[in-house]
């Protein structure tokens, strides 16, 4: 009964620590010129219903970029920005982990990606996630 015991806590311990996860890493590519960049276009993700794509063009546009959003990927601006956001239930929805990817638009060749992950206890609002990624992503643009 007593290991039973010792099982069940050291199981309770760790599914307490799947809480408090929390990760903000950003990635350039050496080649990538981010600074000379003027105009990028945020894909939108169909049906998306809790406003990302805003959240990261208001950013981008903020930072002095002339921004668009929309489904389609236009070949007429310098960069497209991609995300993928993934949302977890604790009590209510949150934004678990975003992931933000400034793309080169002929080919798709990832310039630029921003990570921010933030379990239940570390939570952060959608606009402070997104400001965390790309706040990131600009740090390591020289």
């Amino acid at each position: 009964m007593k290991r039973m015991t010792s099982w069940l806590a050291i199981f309770f311990l760790a599914l307490s620590l799947v809480g408090c996860a929390n990760r903000a890493t950003a990635r350039i590519d050496p080649t990538a010129d981010l600074k000379s960049m003027k105009t990028m276009h945020v894909v939108k993700i169909p049906d998306e219903t809790a406003g990302i794509s805003n959240l990261i063009a208001d950013d981008l546009r903020h930072r002095g970029y002339t921004v668009t959003t929309g489904t389609d990927k236009p070949s007429t601006v310098d960069a497209i920005v991609t995300y993928v956001d993934k949302w977890m239930w604790d009590m209510t929805m949150y934004l678990f982990e975003l992931t933000i990817t400034i793309r080169e638009p002929k080919s798709d060749f990832p310039l630029a990606t921003g990570n921010s992950l933030h379990g239940s206890l570390t939570r952060k609002s959608p606009p402070e996630m997104v400001e965390e990624v790309m706040s990131n992503i600009f740090k390591e643009v020289k």
